[in-house]
């Protein structure tokens, strides 16, 4: 099977940062995001993979101190987009899928992640530690030794951070293609 005939789905996508290097080998991926929606998506026949950023919004654990003000109508509504994504990997069945959401309280809805890992174990420059459920080979690491110009760092709070932080580390990307082609 050539690239161009793999279907990859990127569930919950905005910048679609995290398949860019399965655009860049010629795979046909296929953004599902705001305009679309996937509560509103019906998968084609023959996906090859799956990844999904439902929005972590009400799970991520960087927003623990609102938790409890936002009650248990925020989880629900976090929950559905989390709902179908499943649906449509099991509509799917792909070779590979991955649900993608920075660590927080969404484990408590899918259980222990088979995988977590920060940028920086991949030779990015910053932390965000992040969990990954499905079913996908585990990518080797590439750990940045930082020197003191070149620190791990945290990103500080703005405007745009939660948009900034949405994006994918572009050296895990290129590291879980090449663990899931």
């Amino acid at each position: 099977m050539n690239n161009n005939e793999k279907i990859i789905l990127h569930l919950c996508a905005k910048a679609g940062s995290d398949t860019l290097p399965y655009r860049e080998a010629g795979y046909d991926v296929r953004i599902i995001g705001e305009e679309i929606g996937v509560e509103n998506y019906n998968p084609p026949d023959n996906v090859y993979g799956i990844i999904a950023n439902p929005p972590c919004t009400h799970f991520s654990g960087s927003g623990a101190r609102w938790w409890a003000g936002k009650g248990d109508k925020a989880i629900v509504e976090g929950l559905k987009p989390v709902i179908h994504c499943l649906r449509i990997i099991a509509i799917s069945s792909p070779v590979f899928w991955v649900i993608e959401n920075p660590i927080g309280r969404l484990r408590d809805y899918l259980g222990k992640p088979v995988f977590m890992y920060q940028p920086y174990e991949y030779g990015d420059t910053y932390s965000k530690k992040t969990c990954l459920w499905g079913v996908f080979n585990i990518p080797g690491k590439t750990p940045v030794i930082p020197t003191e110009k070149d620190k791990i760092w945290k990103m500080p709070p703005s405007k745009d951070r939660a948009e900034l932080r949405s994006i994918c580390s572009s050296k895990f990307a290129q590291a879980f293609f090449e663990a899931n082609r």
